[in-house]
């Protein structure tokens, strides 16, 4: 996807076309567009040497990219992105007066795991997140029906799926988003 000012949103409405058309649950579907909208805005926040951008997707003098996969992996749902950033995610606690900070702490709290890993073809990192799925309709069984470009990450690599947040905390933060 191209680093544009309505990159995410459109992220968001690819990955919910995407999944309803799977047969994935309402309520996972809502999930995973909340996960995919933090993991691309990170993508998009970042430039190719690091830096938080400031200035318009315009004035870079040529347009970046980053790329969503989205693919089922035993029982469940993986969000991956892809952006040229080789910095690790860091996982953080915000206070609730913070304006920005949360994005891997919610997907932390909201996925049953996640995690990142290097790219293999390019220079950047891939940051993952996995949210359970409940399937219905024809494509009950989706680990046999879907096939994905997407590679999963090693074993040996960092993964941060036994990093868990208080749910009372995530509420909390949620709430006090909303009404800024």
């Amino acid at each position: 996807m191209a680093d544009t000012p309505n990159a995410v949103a459109l992220a968001r409405l690819h990955t919910a076309d995407v999944l309803v058309g799977w047969g994935v649950a309402s309520d996972a579907v809502e999930t995973a567009k909340l996960l995919v909208s933090e993991l691309a805005t990170n993508a998009v926040r970042h430039s190719e040497d690091g830096e938080v951008s400031t200035s318009p997707p315009s004035s870079h003098g040529g347009v970046q990219t980053f790329e969503l996969f989205l693919e089922v992996v035993s029982g469940a749902v993986r969000l991956s992105v892809w952006d040229r950033d080789t910095r690790p995610p860091v996982l953080k606690e915000v206070g609730v007066d913070a304006l920005g900070g949360r994005g891997i702490f919610i997907v932390a709290a909201m996925s049953r795991a996640w995690g990142y890993y290097p790219a293999r073809t390019a220079p950047g990192k891939v940051v993952w997140a996995e949210i359970a799925f409940d399937a219905t309709g024809p494509h009950k069984d989706l680990d046999a029906f879907v096939s994905s470009p997407g590679q999963p990450p090693d074993g040996g690599l960092p993964a941060f799926g036994d990093v868990r947040a208080d749910p009372d905390l995530v509420g909390r933060v949620l709430v006090g988003i909303n009404e800024r």
